[in-house]
Order: structure tokens, then C-alpha cells, then sequence
């Protein structure tokens, strides 16, 4: 179980790193994924470990996995229009929206 945890955590850091230090919307986009992803992990891991007969944990997984889905269909839809916009898709020229 270990294992699963090691890789769910460094995924985790992975995508708080990308989050933080990222200025493309899509890089942002990826890690918020990538956070998602991990803590997926954790869930099927703990499940899987902690309760081996019971499908909650692989349940609320599947839920997770295609409420991210929509989310990320929603975040890239927004991100295109963006891009028609202002042609840039950069976070800090967010602003040249208001004009």
C-alpha cells in the first residue's frame, strides 16, 4: 500500500507545484488534473486496503473520475473562448477581459 501512497503524493506535489508555478491556463488545467488523479489513487488504495470487500471507495472513484471529466470539458470550452478573444491564453492577461 505504500507504494500507491508514495506515487499518489509525489503526483500530488507534482500538481500543486504545476498550479503554482505555471501561467498558461492549460499547464494550470493539467495540474489540477494531476492533483485529481492522485487523490483518485488514494481512494482506490484505501479502499482496496483498509476495506477489501466493500466497492464504495472504486464507486465514489468512478464518480470522481467523470465529474473531472465534465469539469475539465467545461474548463477547456472556457479556455477556447478565451483564446478568440484576447489570443492568449496566458493567466496574467486574464484582466484584458474587463476592457
Amino acid at each position: 500500500m505504500e507504494y500507491y501512497l508514495v506515487i499518489s503524493t509525489i503526483m500530488f506535489f507534482a500538481g500543486i507545484y504545476g498550479f503554482m508555478t505555471r501561467r498558461n491556463m492549460l499547464a494550470v488545467l493539467i495540474s489540477i488534473e494531476l492533483i485529481l488523479n492522485s487523490v483518485d489513487i488514494n481512494f482506490v488504495a484505501f479502499n482496496r486496503f483498509l476495506f477489501p470487500d466493500q466497492l464504495e471507495g472504486f464507486f465514489f472513484t468512478l464518480f470522481a473520475i467523470g465529474i473531472s471529466a465534465c469539469e475539465t470539458a467545461v474548463a477547456i470550452a472556457i479556455i477556447i473562448n478565451i483564446y478568440r478573444n484576447i489570443r492568449n491564453i496566458q493567466v496574467k492577461n486574464l484582466n484584458k477581459l474587463k476592457d
